[in-house]
C-alpha cells in the first residue's frame, strides 16, 4: 500500500450545497463517456467509474471518501478521475483509519449528507465493524425513524489470488445477518453500474460487495444500461439461464462459473437453470421457489464458507416454503472450511472451481455419487 498523499477533509457544512453541477458526460480526467447509441464492452471498472461519476453529479450530497481515492485515483483505479472533474470536497482522500473514515462517513449521513466510503477491501472493513453495523445500521430503529443513514460502504469482497487468509474472505453472509443493512453483491458491468446508482439513491445504508478479480472483466452494456437514469431494482434476483433439471443460485464472481459449469451440464444432457442473486438481503426467495417449482432440484454457489452461508440460507427458506417441490436433498458449493492457503495449488483447491458445480449438479439430477 503506497503512503497517502493528503490528509482527511470533512464537510458536513452547506459548502456542499455550493457545489456546481458539471456535465455528467464528457471525457473529463479519464472518464469514459457513454452514449445511447447502441450495446458496448465495457469492464466492471469502467462501469463502477460511470456510475459514481453521475451519481456525484446528480446529487450534491453524495460524496466519495476513503483511502487512496482522489489523488491515487483509487487502490484499483475505479475512481479514476473523479477527483479533477468533482473537486476535493466531494472525492475526499482519507489516512489509514478504517474505523475513523467509517465513523466520519456515518456521522455525515446521519447529517443529511451521501457518503461513498470506500474501503481498500472489505477483510479492513473489520476495523470499522463496530460503525457499520452498531451505529450505520440500527439508529434508524433505535431513534425511532427519526434518524436515518443514507450511506454506502464499498470495496472488492471475496478471495482474490495469492494474498493469503487474512485477505480472502467473503463477508456477504455476515452482513447479510444484520438488520438494518441491505447488501448487494453484483456479477456483469450492468449489475454493478445499475446496482451501485440505486444504492446511492436508497436511503438505507448498504453493504457494496465488489470482486477485485471482477474488476478487468469485460461485459456487454446495453444502450438502456448506458443512461445516466438507469438503476436496477435492489431485491430482485435475475435469472441468467433458464433451464428446466436444476436450479443453480449464486452471486457476485461465482456467477460466470455457474454459468460456464451449466454449459457443460448440457453436453451431458442436464439443462440448468442459474439465477444471478444480485442482492443478498433483501433476498429474492421468490424467484429462487419459482425456479424450484420448475425444476425440482436445487444448487447453491458461493465463495465464502459453508457453515451459516449465504447457500445455507437459501436452502432452509426454499425448504420452508418449498419442500413439497423437491426431488432430490439441495446441494452447497462453497469454498473450502478452511483460512485460504497461500500456496497456489493448494488455493486453487481451496476455491471453487467449475468441476465442483457440475459434479453437485449431476449428484442432485441422479447422474452421479
Amino acid at each position: 500500500m503506497s503512503l497517502l498523499s493528503s490528509r482527511l477533509r470533512f464537510f458536513v457544512s452547506t459548502q456542499y450545497g455550493s457545489v456546481l453541477r458539471k456535465n455528467t458526460f464528457g471525457l473529463i480526467g479519464g472518464l469514459r463517456r457513454y452514449s445511447t447509441e447502441g450495446e458496448k464492452e465495457v469492464t466492471v471498472r469502467d462501469a463502477l467509474n460511470s456510475a459514481l461519476d453521475e451519481e456525484l453529479a446528480h446529487n450534491e450530497k453524495v460524496f466519495l471518501i476513503g483511502e487512496e481515492v482522489a489523488q491515487y485515483n483509487g487502490a484499483y483505479k475505479v475512481s479514476k478521475g473523479l477527483l479533477e472533474k468533482h473537486g476535493a470536497k466531494r472525492v475526499v482522500d482519507t489516512p489509514i483509519t478504517e474505523a475513523g473514515f467509517a465513523g466520519i462517513g456515518v456521522g455525515a449521513a446521519m447529517a443529511g449528507l451521501t457518503p461513498i466510503v470506500e474501503f481498500m477491501t472489505w477483510n479492513f472493513a473489520m476495523q470499522a465493524i463496530d460503525q457499520i453495523i452498531n451505529s450505520a445500521a440500527k439508529t434508524h430503529y433505535m431513534s425511532g425513524g427519526t434518524v436515518n443513514s443514507p450511506i454506502v460502504f464499498r470495496g472488492p469482497n471475496g478471495p482474490p489470488t495469492s494474498v493469503g487468509a487474512q485477505h480472502s474472505q467473503c463477508f456477504a453472509a455476515w452482513y447479510s445477518n444484520v438488520p438494518g443493512l441491505k447488501v448487494i453483491a453484483p456479477w456483469s458491468a450492468e449489475d454493478h453500474r445499475g446496482l451501485l446508482k440505486a444504492a446511492c439513491r436508497d436511503g438505507n445504508p448498504i453493504i457494496f460487495l465488489e470482486s477485485e478479480l471482477l474488476y478487468n472483466q469485460k461485459f456487454k452494456l446495453s444502450a438502456k444500461a448506458q443512461s445516466s437514469d438507469f438503476v436496477l431494482p435492489i431485491g430482485k434476483a435475475k435469472v441468467e439461464r433458464e433451464g428446466k433439471d436444476v436450479t443453480m443460485v449464486a452471486f457476485s464472481r461465482i456467477v460466470g462459473p455457474t454459468i460456464e459449469a451449466a454449459e457443460k451440464l448440457k453436453e451431458q444432457g442436464i439443462d440448468a437453470e442459474v439465477i444471478n442473486l444480485r442482492t443478498i438481503r433483501p433476498l429474492d426467495i421468490d424467484t429462487i421457489i419459482a425456479s424450484v417449482k420448475k425444476t425440482n432440484r436445487l444448487v447453491t454457489v458461493e465463495e465464502g464458507w459453508p457453515q451459516s452461508g449465504v447457500g445455507s440460507e437459501i436452502i432452509t427458506q426454499v425448504i420452508e416454503y418449498g419442500f413439497d417441490y423437491l426431488d432430490a436433498p439441495p446441494e452447497r458449493i462453497c469454498g473450502a472450511d478452511v483460512p485460504m492457503p497461500y500456496a497456489k495449488n493448494l488455493e486453487d483447491a481451496a476455491m471453487v472451481q467449475v468441476d465442483n458445480i457440475v459434479n453437485a449438479a449431476k449428484r442432485v439430477c441422479f447422474r452421479q455419487k
